[in-house]
């Protein structure tokens, strides 16, 4: 059985939720666009929309980083300039996912959109483990506390994704490929893989 997210066999479930999401939010991936490790859905959904791409990492050694910050101190990270902040699957891997938040907030520009996913059902991502950490697994309601307490509720939209034919297969390392996507994309919001935020800030 694959361990690794990178699914040998094809793309791993919770990215279909989450490229969808991206998919249907492409026209706030626009003007200066802020993505966390690459940026490979910054050009996939902004296309002639950016202006401007740039690529956030933790650490040094990344060619793709053309900024090198740390989201819960907010050092390296820029403020109050970014159009669009493009966070998919890395606050899982933060402690202080809060103040990861509020670093975000802080690097948008007035009108600036964070689109956000987190992991609900999920194995542990030893990669990830093994270098910085994996600390959280998120639901619709810690989704909407956290971001809600630091743009606002009323600046914030929270969606889920799953069921329990995705989830299982998720866990198995099964690939959207081998599945129905019709049952993946039936909703229960008590099996929530995925938790998609689009955040403003205002």
């Amino acid at each position: 059985m694959n361990r690794e997210f990178d699914a040998d066999r094809g793309r791993p479930i919770d990215r279909h939720y989450i490229e969808n999401f991206l998919q249907r939010h492409a026209d706030d991936i626009s003007g200066y666009v802020l993505e966390t490790g690459d940026d490979a859905y910054t050009h996939r959904y902004g296309g002639d929309r950016v202006t401007r791409s740039e690529v956030l990492h933790a650490v040094g050694g990344n060619p793709q980083a053309t900024f090198v910050g740390n989201l819960e101190t907010g050092e390296g990270v820029p403020r109050e300039c970014v159009s669009c902040l493009v966070l998919t699957q890395t606050l899982q891997y933060i402690n202080e996912a809060r103040k990861a938040v509020r670093t975000c907030r802080d690097a948008s520009a007035r009108g600036g959109v964070l689109l956000a996913t987190v992991s609900g059902i999920s194995q542990i991502s030893r990669y990830d483990m093994d270098r910085w950490g994996d600390y959280w697994r998120f639901s619709r309601l810690s989704s909407r506390k956290l971001f809600g307490e630091v743009f606002g509720d009323g600046n914030v939209r929270v969606e889920t994704h799953g069921n329990v034919y995705a989830a299982r297969a998720f866990l198995l390392r099964m690939a959207v490929e081998d599945l129905s996507v019709q049952r993946l994309d039936y909703r229960d919001p008590d099996y929530e893989l995925a938790i998609a935020v689009r955040a403003v800030r205002t």
